[in-house]
C-alpha cells in the first residue's frame, strides 16, 4: 500500500502478536519482519529485517504483563526504525501500562504514566493510538499526538445482540470512579444506571457498600475500564446479588486477571465476564466464564486513517 510516497509497514513486538496479526490482516498487509528476541544475558534483542527508510511504520504493542519486558521491546523497536530513517513512527499500544501511575497518591510516589510516555516520544515515536486509558487526561501526558479509541461500543453491541429485550437491565458502576464510563454504556444501551458507594469505616474494617440505584430483580452489567485480580468486580457482584440482583455480567475493556482474578471469577456469581483482547488470555484464562471480543477491526481503520491523513474524530464520534 502506498499513498502520498511513502509506504506502511506494520511491525508487532511479542506481547499481543495474535491480535497483531488479525490488524494486520484486517489492513491486508503482512507483519514485517523483525526478530524481537532476548541475548543470552536477559537484554532485549531487536533486528528489522526489511527496509523502512521513508515509510510510515506502526509498532504494534501492549505494555500488558510482563510489562518491564514488553515497554523495552517497544522502545528499542522504535528506535531501531528511527535510525533506520523511518519517515513516521506510530506506535500502537492496546493497553498502556503504569496508567494508573498517573498522580501522587502519597508523599514521594512516582509518577510513572508521565515517565513511559516521555520514554515513548524520546524514542522517537511521532504519534501514539492506544484505547480506553484509565484516566482520559493521560492524553496530555504526551507531547506528541494521541488518538484514544474506545472500546465501549464493541463491548455494548455484544449485549444489546445478546440480551435483545432490555427492559429489565441495569449498568453499574463498581464504585465512584467509574461513574463517567458506566453512564456512557448505559446511554449507548439506553438503560438505567446504578452506583457502588463504597465505605471503609477505618483500616482494616471490611468495605460497606451502598448501591444507588433500583437493582431489584434485574439483570445486571458491572462496567471497568480493566480488572486486575478481580476483587472490586467480585465483591460488587457479591453485594449485588444479597440485594436482589437476578443476574450479574461483567465487562472491561482491558482483562490483566492477574494473581487471584481467575479462581475469584470462578467462584463468584458473575455469569459470564465479557473482555477485549487488547492483553492476550493464556490458557490458564480461558475460563467458561470469560468471552474475549476483538479489537482488531478498530484498530486497523485507526491505522489506515492515520496513514492516509484523514480525520480519526469519526470513530470516536460513533463510539460516544
Amino acid at each position: 500500500m502506498n499513498l502520498h510516497g511513502k509506504d506502511i509497514k506494520i511491525f508487532a513486538g511479542n506481547s499481543n502478536r495474535e491480535l497483531a496479526e488479525e490488524i494486520a490482516q484486517k489492513i491486508g498487509l503482512p507483519l514485517g519482519l523483525a526478530t524481537v528476541g532476548k541475548f543470552s544475558d536477559g537484554e532485549t534483542a531487536i533486528n528489522i529485517d526489511e527496509v523502512v527508510r521513508g515509510s510510515d511504520v506502526f509498532i504494534i504493542q501492549s505494555t500488558c504483563p510482563p510489562v518491564n519486558d514488553n515497554l523495552v521491546e517497544l522502545l528499542i523497536m522504535i528506535d531501531a526504525v528511527k535510525r533506520a530513517s523511518a519517515g513516521r513512527i506510530t506506535a500502537v499500544i492496546p493497553y498502556f501500562g503504569y496508567a494508573r501511575q498517573d498522580r501522587k497518591a502519597k508523599a514521594r510516589d512516582p509518577i510513572s504514566a508521565k515517565l513511559v510516555a516521555n520514554l515513548i516520544t524520546t524514542a522517537g515515536a511521532d504519534r501514539v493510538l492506544t484505547m480506553d486509558l484509565h484516566a482520559p487526561q493521560l492524553q496530555g501526558f504526551f507531547d506528541i499526538p494521541l488518538d484514544h479509541l474506545l472500546g465501549g461500543n464493541i463491548l455494548a453491541n455484544y449485549f444489546l445482540e445478546k440480551f435483545g429485550d432490555m427492559s429489565d437491565v441495569v449498568v453499574v458502576s463498581p464504585d465512584v470512579g467509574s461513574v463517567s464510563r458506566s453512564r456512557k454504556f448505559a446511554q449507548r444501551l439506553d438503560v438505567p444506571l446504578a452506583i457502588i458507594d463504597k465505605r471503609r469505616p477505618k483500616a482494616n474494617v471490611s468495605e460497606i457498600m451502598n448501591i444507588i440505584g433500583d437493582v431489584d430483580n434485574k439483570r445486571v452489567i458491572l462496567v471497568d475500564d480493566l480488572i486486575d485480580t478481580g476483587g472490586t468486580i467480585v465483591n460488587a457482584a457479591n453485594a449485588l446479588m444479597e440485594i436482589g440482583a437476578k443476574e450479574v455480567y461483567a465487562c472491561c475493556t482491558h482483562g490483566l486477571l492477574s494473581g487471584p482474578a481467575i479462581d475469584r471469577i470462578k467462584e463468584s456469581p458473575i455469569k459470564q465476564l465479557v473482555t477485549l483482547n487488547t492483553i492476550p488470555l493464556d490458557e490458564r484464562k480461558r475460563i467458561d466464564k470469560i468471552v474475549s471480543l476483538s479489537v482488531a477491526s478498530v484498530f486497523a481503520e485507526a491505522i489506515e486513517r492515520i496513514y492516509g491523513d484523514m480525520s480519526i474524530s469519526s470513530l470516536f464520534t460513533q463510539q460516544d
